[in-house]
């Protein structure tokens, strides 16, 4: 076993990291964004992702989103819990959030976020945005609530069909 980061990774580990590494590659290879991600279970490749946000326009299509929409789809589920993803980068806020929301277990990264501001990638102004009040910050956001605003919530509890998460 080998240390990362300050935790352990097995073979097993850099095989997966490996292929994240290879999928990134060949997504800059074919006009993508240098990212590659996967998701396993139980040693099983549930899912890969790559950075689609220029090819498809969407600025939420980064590699670690998209394989964990793809595991969901596979797995029939929209909780990956007992999962991992692999990355070929550090996560940023977005995607980190993305695998709290799926309930993945574990989070092992190759290049880290000092690589990815090399390549043009920098997210450390996110990082420490969330770190400041929010009336620091550029993004205006405001609340404003309406009468009605609860009502969702209430229809949601009241519904006994729902799928909680």
């Amino acid at each position: 076993m080998a240390i990362l980061g300050g935790a352990r990774v097995s073979a097993e580990d850099r095989g997966w990291l490996e292929r994240t590494v290879e999928l990134a590659l060949a997504n800059v290879a074919g006009g993508g964004g240098p990212f590659g991600a996967l998701v396993v279970r139980d040693g099983v490749l549930l899912a890969e992702g790559a950075n689609r946000v220029t090819a498809s326009l969407d600025p939420t299509a980064h590699a670690e989103v998209e394989a964990i929409r793809a595991a969901c789809r596979a797995v029939g589920d929209f909780s990956l819990a007992g999962a991992t993803l692999y990355t070929s980068c550090e996560p940023c806020p977005l995607c980190l959030s993305a695998a709290l929301w799926a309930r993945v277990d574990r989070v092992v990264y190759a290049a880290d976020r000092e690589d990815a501001a090399r390549g043009g990638f920098d997210d450390s102004a996110f990082h420490e945005l969330f770190r400041r009040d929010r009336s620091e910050w550029h993004l205006q956001i405001d609340g404003h609530r309406i009468d009605v605003a609860p009502a969702p919530f209430d229809a949601w509890l009241a519904l006994e069909s729902r799928t909680d998460y």
